[in-house]
Parts: C-alpha cells; sequence; structure tokens
C-alpha cells in the first residue's frame, strides 16, 4: 500500500487498488508514487506478470487528458481507451510490441470517457530489470496530437510550454479528485464531429520532443527509488548472465585506459558487452550494470546508419546516451588478436571486439595526437593488456 500523502493513489483505495500500487512500491520504494503523480504528462504503467496485464498506475497528467480517474482505470488493461473507429491496425502493431517485449510508438485514435475521440501519439516502452533482462512493467505515455493546421500555426511552441500546458491542465483536474467528472467537462464543449472519419493525424517533431522527455523522467524518477531495493531499470533488454567474468588483473589493466570504449564477445550470441569504461559510463549515461550483457545497439537510434556500420572499421556514426539526446559519434571497431594472430584466444575461449567512441562535439585533449590515433592508442593498449594475460590464461575469473 502507497504511504499517505500520494494523491487519489494514496488514500481511499481498497485492497484491490492497493495490490496494484504494490507493484511499484514493492520493487522501488513507498514514496514512489508521489514522485511519479509530481512528474508532468500524461502515462500509465502497466504489470504484464499481473492476469490481464492491469494498469497499475495512471497519472494526473492522464486525468486530464481522458477524464478517467486514477481509480476508474487501476486493475483495467489500457485498451479501455479504445472505441469503434481506433484502427484494428494500429491496435495489432501495439499488441505485437507488447508481445515482443518492445517499444513502440504510432498515432492513435483514443477515446476520452465522455465518449470524445482524439488523437494521440501513444509511446510505448518496456522496463526490464538491467542486470537480469527480467520485464518489470510497460510505460505507455499519450501525448495529444493537434491537427495540423494548428500545428503550422504553433511552430514556435517548445517542448516546455507543452509540458507546462499539461501541468496546467493536471492542477484543474487535481482540483476536483476524487472525483474526475470535470476531466470529462473539459473537452464536452470541443467539436469532435467528423474526427472519426479525417486522415489520421501526424505527431510534430514537438510532440515527438514531449513523448521522449516525459518517458525520460519516469525511468529517472523510478532509478532514484529503486536503488533503496538495489533494482536499476532500463528500457533495453540486456541480460548479464552468462557472460564471461573478466579477472581483476584484466579489469585492473583496462581501467586504466582512459579512452571511452566497451569489448565485446563475439563467440555468445548477440555478441554482448562484456566491459566497459569509465569514459563510455560517462559519455552515454549508461551504468556498468545496464550495459553488460547489451549489445552496442543500444546507441542507435532515428538516424543512425547500419549500413555504414557494417561496411567500416572506423566510421561517424550519430549515437544516443541514455538520456535520448544524441551525439556525433566517430567509432573504431577492430578485433583483438593474440600472440599467433588470431582473434579468438584458445586459453580462454574468448573472442574480443574492441568499439572505441569518440565524441566529436565535445573538447579532447589528444594530447597532440589525431582523432584516430587517440582511438587506436586505445586499441593498442587493450590488446597489450589482452595478450599479456591471455599467456598465462588470467583473462577470466578461475570460476570460468
Amino acid at each position: 500500500m502507497a504511504t499517505s500523502g500520494a494523491g487519489d493513489h494514496g488514500q481511499g483505495q481498497g485492497q484491490g487498488h492497493g495490490r496494484f500500487a504494490s507493484s511499484l512500491t514493492a520493487r522501488y520504494s513507498d514514496w514512489v508514487l508521489e514522485t511519479l503523480d509530481e512528474l508532468p504528462g500524461s502515462f500509465l504503467l502497466t504489470d504484464p506478470a499481473l492476469p490481464g496485464h492491469p494498469i497499475v498506475y495512471a497519472s494526473r497528467g492522464l486525468a486530464a487528458l481522458t477524464g478517467y480517474a486514477p481509480r476508474d482505470v487501476l486493475g483495467r488493461n489500457a485498451r479501455l481507451f479504445q472505441g469503434a473507429a481506433t484502427d484494428r491496425a494500429t491496435v495489432a502493431g501495439v499488441r505485437e510490441a507488447v508481445r515482443a517485449h518492445r517499444p513502440h510508438q504510432a498515432a492513435i485514435l483514443n477515446y476520452r470517457r465522455d465518449g470524445a475521440p482524439h488523437w494521440v501519439l501513444l509511446h510505448l516502452a518496456p522496463l526490464f530489470h538491467a542486470r537480469d533482462g527480467t520485464l518489470l512493467h510497460f510505460l505507455a505515455v499519450q501525448v495529444p496530437i493537434a491537427p495540423a493546421a494548428v500545428a503550422r500555426g504553433a511552430t514556435c511552441h517548445t517542448t516546455g510550454h507543452l509540458l507546462a500546458a499539461c501541468r496546467d491542465e493536471a492542477s484543474r483536474v487535481a482540483e476536483d479528485f476524487p472525483c474526475a467528472t470535470h476531466a470529462g467537462k473539459v473537452f464536452v464543449d470541443m467539436d469532435k464531429r467528423g474526427l472519426e472519419t479525417e486522415e489520421p493525424r501526424v505527431p510534430s517533431d514537438s510532440e515527438k520532443d514531449m513523448a521522449i522527455s516525459t518517458a525520460n523522467s519516469i525511468v529517472s524518477a523510478l532509478n532514484s527509488y529503486s536503488k533503496l531495493t538495489g533494482l536499476v531499470v532500463s528500457r533495453k533488454r540486456c541480460d548479464s548472465i552468462g557472460i564471461p567474468a573478466l579477472s581483476s588483473s584484466l579489469k585492473l589493466s583496462l581501467g586504466r585506459i582512459k579512452q571511452s570504449f566497451v569489448l565485446t564477445d563475439s563467440r555468445l550470441p548477440n555478441m554482448p558487452i562484456i566491459y566497459a569504461s569509465d569514459a563510455f559510463t560517462s559519455l552515454t549515461g549508461y551504468s556498468r550494470e545496464e550495459i553488460l550483457g547489451c549489445n552496442c545497439k543500444v546507441l542507435n537510434g532515428p538516424g543512425t546508419s547500419l549500413e555504414v556500420l557494417e561496411e567500416a572499421c572506423t566510421v561517424d556514426l550519430l549515437s544516443y546516451r541514455k538520456d535520448g539526446s544524441s551525439f556525433c559519434d566517430h567509432l573504431h571497431v577492430s578485433p583483438i588478436r593474440d600472440a599467433s594472430g588470431k582473434v579468438r584466444l584458445h586459453l580462454s575461449q574468448v573472442a574480443f571486439h574492441i568499439w572505441v567512441h569518440l565524441d566529436m562535439g565535445a573538447k579532447h585533449d589528444f594530447s597532440g595526437l589525431t582523432p584516430e590515433k587517440w582511438l587506436l592508442g586505445a586499441v593498442g593498449a587493450v590488446r597489450v593488456a589482452v595478450r599479456g594475460l591471455s599467456a598465462s590464461g588470467s583473462l577470466l575469473r578461475p570460476s570460468q
């Protein structure tokens, strides 16, 4: 049960609603609901481990947007927002994303509590346990999509303005909690005739930015409270179980290298990351607990050229940090060969590849070297560390 002071989520709930709240409080802390209540935006969290995949949290912004108070949706499936004119193909795409445990974004025609249809950008993101890859929750952010004419006339609006508008709307609805009938009335006088037959709306860049910003804030809030339970949340499924545990000697040698890099093991499925340098975690925002077991594609996003990555060893890519921000990534990928010139190191049966990342938009002290030589310096240092320990069989922990 949530602690008192958590708004509609913490007071006046029956045992059923308390069970849904415990889906969050048991994993994070008793105070996480209060923090989520303070976040702007329209969003909900569902628990796929419970029968029916029910909603276990609904924000105040969602009440403002849909007219449903949190107590009206807790325990119900998120399809309650769909209606007669909701596109079946769009719904099928959402369901497939849920089944595959992958993120998804789509424009969808939903319905408010008063029956009025409205277009929203649905931003769906699975939330995983960073250490073992367990699926914890699904996050669904809903951002209203403005008509094309309105969007063209509002190009000066920024994400901050949109968030402020949501906060203002949510505060008006909050005054009427626990009953959100006013939230339904907010939209009653809006002319929605013909909306069900109009062409699907296309979300603007600012609306997409708002969805990403809201999702980032939610994940940050969950992680800030999960420190009490040792749980780290990630939107990427990374399973560190089964990856080789490097020896303390190798980690010590690798820890002296200043460049941003990761090591991957190509003998394992999906070529997972088995080591990440301090500079890499600083550059990307991912902790080691989050990144170990992931494929390097964790940094990919809109605009990342996968074709270029497959065709060259040194490329310029658009990569993405954990917070969703992008950076120009000067990337060098190289196998780490043993003394005989083979990639596979026979004594350890580990096939290392090094991925060195350089943020071209940041200032660096290359000590008089070119960026290329700076990258190759990391490759050389890793090669020396690996070869020196491979001869004695000291790459992995003794238990490995």
